[in-house]
């Protein structure tokens, strides 16, 4: 997150820098400090224990943070504190039809549970893309669409993802992006755009992508003589079609499979969760704007184990720098 950062008051655990004397502030009704036109850096990060567990309770010196492989200083540390814009991307094709009635009850108990301020915008697809509620706070707005949704067509999650994250990126700047695909995952109509501008549209946006991952009837055509079926995706499509599991890690999100999890609500309930538990890391660059892409590394103190081994970063694999300002005539 470029340019445009919010400062809430430290809370237990946590610490940031505050902003130089000569930085532009604006006092919020909430108590934030909004401090405009920096190149401040937000990186979130979730860290799970060889079992896979998300590890609470971590402070700013348990974490090392890198850009092209040089050490950073944190200016920045909090988990949870800064408001958080959720683009909830609903599949609406055929094959997720039978799902459609228990996302309301999962949508309207799992989305509740965050903070108040965190606002939630619900899109739904299937061949096209359909923005049914802006961001909003009231989450129960959000899941009553859902009473009213029918299920039909094809799945282009191209171009809803895309979409997605070109709209947290205009509408919710001073805060945190996320967005929810709950689909089968099962691409069926290769959309406008290609899976590179997905994967670049979301990391410009700053959007981490999380997966929920339904069973979906999407089951192909039967091969005689025997119990497999033919996925009824053609080269053409299957060549176009974004990689959910890919564009997951590269921003920093997880794919949550709704059978592995035992049900829609429990997968709703643990994104929600992650989302709770990712810290949030800021640093301030040494180059200027020149628009080229940054890889960052997040890892933990040496006393803290080895990654891979004692523990796991979730984290974007980088971002973009802001462009170089045009010279006015």
């Amino acid at each position: 997150m470029l340019a445009l950062v919010t400062f809430f008051g430290a809370g237990a655990g946590s610490s940031q820098s505050a902003p130089p004397a000569s930085a532009p502030v604006e006092q919020q009704p909430s108590g934030a400090v909004i401090r405009r036109e920096v190149d401040l850096v937000l990186v979130e990060a979730i860290v799970r224990d060889a079992s896979g567990r998300p590890l609470k309770g971590l402070k700013q010196d348990d974490f090392l943070l890198y850009e092209e492989g040089v050490q950073q200083e944190i200016a920045h540390f909090s988990q949870d504190q800064l408001p958080l814009a959720v683009a909830l991307v609903v599949d609406q094709s055929g094959s997720i039809k039978p799902f459609l009635q228990p996302l309301q009850y999962a949508t309207l108990t799992a989305l509740r549970t965050l903070k108040p301020e965190d606002q939630v915008a619900l899109f739904v697809f299937s061949n096209e893309t359909e923005l049914l509620e802006d961001l909003t706070t009231d989450k129960r707005r959000v899941s009553g669409h859902f009473e009213n949704l029918d299920a039909g067509g094809s799945t282009n999650i191209n171009d809803a993802l895309f979409l997605a994250a070109e709209y947290l990126r205009t509408e919710a700047p001073k805060s945190r992006r996320v967005i929810i695909l709950v689909s089968d995952n099962v691409p069926t109509d290769p959309g406008m755009v290609s899976p590179n501008d997905v994967i670049t549209e979301a990391l410009e946006a700053d959007a981490a992508i999380y997966s929920i991952k339904i069973p979906g009837e999407n089951l192909g055509l039967p091969v005689p003589g025997t119990k497999k079926r033919i996925p009824t995706i053609s080269s053409t499509i299957a060549g176009r079609k974004v990689n959910v599991a890919q564009v997951a890690a590269e921003t920093g999100g997880e794919v949550f499979d709704v059978e592995k999890e035992g049900s829609l609500f429990l997968a709703f309930q643990t994104v929600i969760e992650r989302l709770k538990t990712r810290y949030t890391l800021g640093f301030y660059p040494s180059h200027g704007p020149d628009g080229r892409f940054r890889h960052v590394d997040v890892k933990l103190q040496p006393r803290l184990g080895a990654r891979g081994k004692d523990y796991a970063v979730l984290a974007k694999r980088g971002y973009y720098a802001p462009r170089p300002k045009r010279a006015s005539r």
